[in-house]
């Protein structure tokens, strides 16, 4: 559906498209036995199960027992893979995204340029779809405009870095930076694609919450979906499981209704404590072990049963740490859960006070192990008070920031207007641009963060995440410098290990040999 159909009275929604792609062989007997085989001497295997009219009846005993039981862990036997398109960028950020137990490859808004026109439109009045449209339609001519003027503001920035680009590639890479930032413009409706595979489980748990919030609208329609595929394959697999707790009695819900009706300024005032508690970082470290340190020498220590004064602090860090000496650092397998000597980095926390943009976000969170306590956005959301980030080549480009800015002040003013058009705050917030600023906290040990660091720091990293885990990673040195001098992008650790070549990207490197750099030497624009 495009923006350009004719539209009378009712408005047809249009929601996210579900196909079933992939799964194991006979999911609902390989559950039960997994639980048969727990009991059994042998291995019971899912040909074994149902055979005859005693035996399924056994099964479904078995199934039921198990599950009302919680032992839930027998669905993780099995797995589905879906393609899921028309699907919202906010459904992904707010439901799919918001929790660790996934796997998703979606398309990328840096590198594939956004068509217009194709938005998620929400069940919304024929008065109210006419602002709703009015707004994509300026946001998509914004998006556009902002992709040409960034233009020689890029060529500029690319002039300046170093490595040997032909000039296909050249032009790539600047189609590629002006689209990362454009798309800051870009509402949350923005319709995405995606491979999606989950466990057994993950679908049980997405059928009970689907109506939680930010998108239950969505939410429902996504996974009414994705349980109709699983039981066009295998009827008996969905038969336990529970109905969609209704929204009205999740407990996100009964205390955001508990404060309302919501007073301006008491999201005023919320917002000025938040923003102020950062004291000028993008992330702040507000809550980590004080001793961590020696905490994770003395598992190191305790790895290898080995005393202190055969092993000191200091030199049971520079083992674990220093990639000369653990090479596994410079690996690009992520195999560091796997070896016994890295995971004494599971004895150290860490929490840090975050802002950035829903676009930042969409890739922070992408990195499950590190889990964030995130916002209802309508708790956030202040009608007549733009509040977004600017991203720098946006906010360093002559005409572009006050183009951006005065974008931002229209887009509010129209989902000011839906809401006096009676669209409900949910649909309403699906005009929030990327630009949005989401505020939380986030926590996890320090082998989780070591691996987002690395990933982020890298200087082909989307530009806001690489800037907050700098942020992170600094204050963090000055309080541990023994363990975060090891700290660094994939170039650095493979260099520390001498194993080549140091930058892993191929024809992707950045041009910067951050490996000669110290972290307060790292600096990019782009």
């Amino acid at each position: 559906m495009t923006l350009t159909q004719e539209h009378h009275r009712a408005i047809p929604a249009v929601g996210p498209d579900v196909k079933l792609i992939n799964h194991l062989s006979h999911p609902y007997h390989t559950v039960v036995a997994a639980a048969k085989t727990c009991y059994s001497p042998d291995v019971v295997f899912p040909d074994d199960i149902g055979k005859d009219a005693e035996a399924r009846e056994q099964r479904d005993r078995i199934a039921r027992s198990t599950y009302k039981a919680g032992h839930h862990t027998l669905l993780q036997h099995t797995a589905f893979q879906f393609v899921i398109r028309n699907i919202s960028r906010h459904c992904v950020w707010s439901f799919l995204h918001s929790h660790p137990f996934y796997n998703s490859e979606q398309v990328s808004q840096r590198y594939v340029p956004v068509s217009p026109e194709r938005f998620i439109i929400p069940p919304i009045s024929d008065k109210a779809f006419a602002v709703y449209k009015d707004a994509l339609s300026s946001l998509s001519a914004a998006y556009s405009h902002l992709v040409e003027i960034l233009r020689p503001a890029a060529v500029s920035e690319l002039a300046t870095m170093q490595g040997d680009r032909t000039e296909t590639g050249r032009e790539t890479w600047i189609r590629q930076r002006c689209q990362e930032m454009a798309r800051y413009v870009l509402p949350v409706a923005t319709q995405t694609q995606l491979y999606h595979t989950i466990n057994g489980l993950t679908l049980f748990r997405y059928q009970r919450l689907c109506e939680s919030f930010d998108a239950p609208w969505e939410q429902r329609l996504l996974v009414r979906q994705m349980v109709e595929e699983v039981s066009r394959v295998d009827p008996d697999f969905i038969r336990l499981m529970d109905d969609p707790l209704p929204l009205e009695q999740t407990p996100e819900y009964s205390l955001f209704r508990s404060q309302s009706p919501r007073e301006q300024t008491q999201t005023d005032e919320f917002i000025t404590e938040f923003d102020d508690s950062l004291q000028g970082h993008v992330s702040k470290l507000v809550d980590y072990n004080a001793q961590g340190e020696t905490t994770v020498a003395q598992g190191v220590r305790t790895i290898f049963g080995v005393p202190r004064r055969r092993l000191p602090d200091d030199d049971a860090i520079r083992q674990l740490m220093d990639p000369k000496m653990n090479p596994l650092w410079a690996e690009t397998l992520n195999i560091f859960s796997h070896g016994k000597l890295s995971r004494a980095l599971t004895l150290m926390h860490l929490t840090f006070r975050k802002k950035l943009s829903l676009a930042a976000d969409s890739q922070n969170q992408r990195h499950r192990l590190v889990q964030g306590a995130r916002p209802v956005l309508a708790a956030h959301f202040r009608p007549r008070h733009p509040d977004y980030i600017i991203p720098s080549l946006i906010r360093n480009t002559p005409g572009a920031v006050d183009f951006y800015q005065e974008t931002m002040d229209l887009l509010w003013k129209n989902m000011d207007r839906l809401r006096h058009e009676g669209a409900p705050a949910e649909y309403t917030l699906y005009l929030l641009p990327n630009a949005a600023t989401v505020r939380f906290e986030e926590s996890g040990d320090l082998l989780s963060f070591h691996h987002k660091w690395t990933k982020r720091l890298c200087y082909l990293a989307q530009e806001e995440i690489w800037r907050s885990s700098l942020d992170e990673i600094t204050q963090c040195e000055t309080l541990f410098p023994a363990l975060f001098k090891h700290i660094g992008p994939p170039c650095t650790l493979r260099h520390r290990a001498e194993m080549k070549p140091f930058c892993p990207e191929g024809k992707r490197f950045c041009g910067t040999p951050v490996w000669t750099l110290s972290h307060h030497q790292y600096e990019r624009t782009l």
